[in-house]
């Protein structure tokens, strides 16, 4: 058989890259193994998955020292599990149930994310979940003012100069005890849902431009309420809270899911 004749300069050329491309190879084949320890290999997963949930952070933004440290770090760990004391103490019974425990709740976490990426809430579902939300939601909101004072007897002698005819915001400014005082016991616009009961409740109860005859006692001490204005609660923009809502409806799914499988003693496809 006839072979093929090469110019002494290719020849040359065509040993080198024979040379580089098993070395390749090589590199290739060992790249998944990091380190050896006492014969048992660190391999690049390992070390990788290791990596990342020790620092919190992409292997992207790892620097080379961090690398070496945390190498160190899990060297050591192999060190320790690969003496002849530890393969003994790897044969106690809690120590078993531990490691089965371990790989259980991790097996099902994965399979919990590989369920929900599979099953994402959809664009039906997340409307059905906001107009819910929505018709939940309170009729009005309201806009108050209220001073805050530490007794009940102060309250009253407050609620006394407001049928006096004198100026709550001014009253507010000299005598409450809470953050709002300075401006007037100014709270702007909430929703019912926003304060504690029996002041959401007192306030729900005036009528616009009328402030509480009675002292409203809360954890924070006594209240005397003024009611400013109310209008027609508005739900949110759908966009500002789909995140919210598709991760609700996904969790009330996967709960659904759960219940099938205990129904069926965990034997579903």
């Amino acid at each position: 058989m006839e072979h093929a004749k090469y110019p002494k300069n290719t020849r040359k050329r065509l040993v080198l890259a024979s040379i580089f491309i098993s070395a390749l190879i090589v590199s290739v084949a060992q790249a998944d193994v990091i380190a050896t320890v006492n014969d048992v290999d660190i391999e690049g997963s390992v070390f990788e998955f290791y990596l990342e949930s020790r620092l919190q952070k992409p292997l992207a933004q790892v620097t080379a020292e961090e690398r070496d440290l945390v190498l160190q770090e899990l060297g050591d760990i192999y060190a320790l599990t690969t003496q002849k004391r530890a393969t003994e103490l790897s044969r106690d019974p809690r120590f078993l149930a531990q490691v089965e425990l371990q790989y259980r709740a991790a097996l099902a976490q994965l399979v919990a994310s590989d369920w929900l990426n599979s099953n994402p809430a959809t664009e039906e579902e997340i409307q059905e979940a906001y107009n819910s939300q929505a018709a939940l939601g309170p009729s009005l909101q309201f806009k108050a003012r209220h001073i805050l004072v530490e007794t009940q007897s102060a309250a009253m002698e407050l609620i006394a100069q407001l049928d006096s005819g004198a100026v709550f915001e001014e009253l507010a400014q000299a005598n409450s005890v809470g953050e709002s005082g300075p401006t007037g016991g100014e709270l702007g616009w909430f929703s019912p849902s926003d304060m504690v009961a029996p002041f959401a409740d007192a306030v729900a109860a005036l009528e616009d431009g009328a402030y509480t005859k009675s002292p409203v006692q809360t954890e924070f001490g006594w209240h005397v309420i003024l009611r400013e204005d109310s209008r027609k609660n508005e739900a949110p923009p759908l966009e500002s809270v789909r995140d919210s809502l598709k991760s609700n409806v996904e969790q009330s799914k996967f709960q659904r899911y759960l219940e099938q499988l205990r129904t069926i003693d965990g034997n579903s496809d």
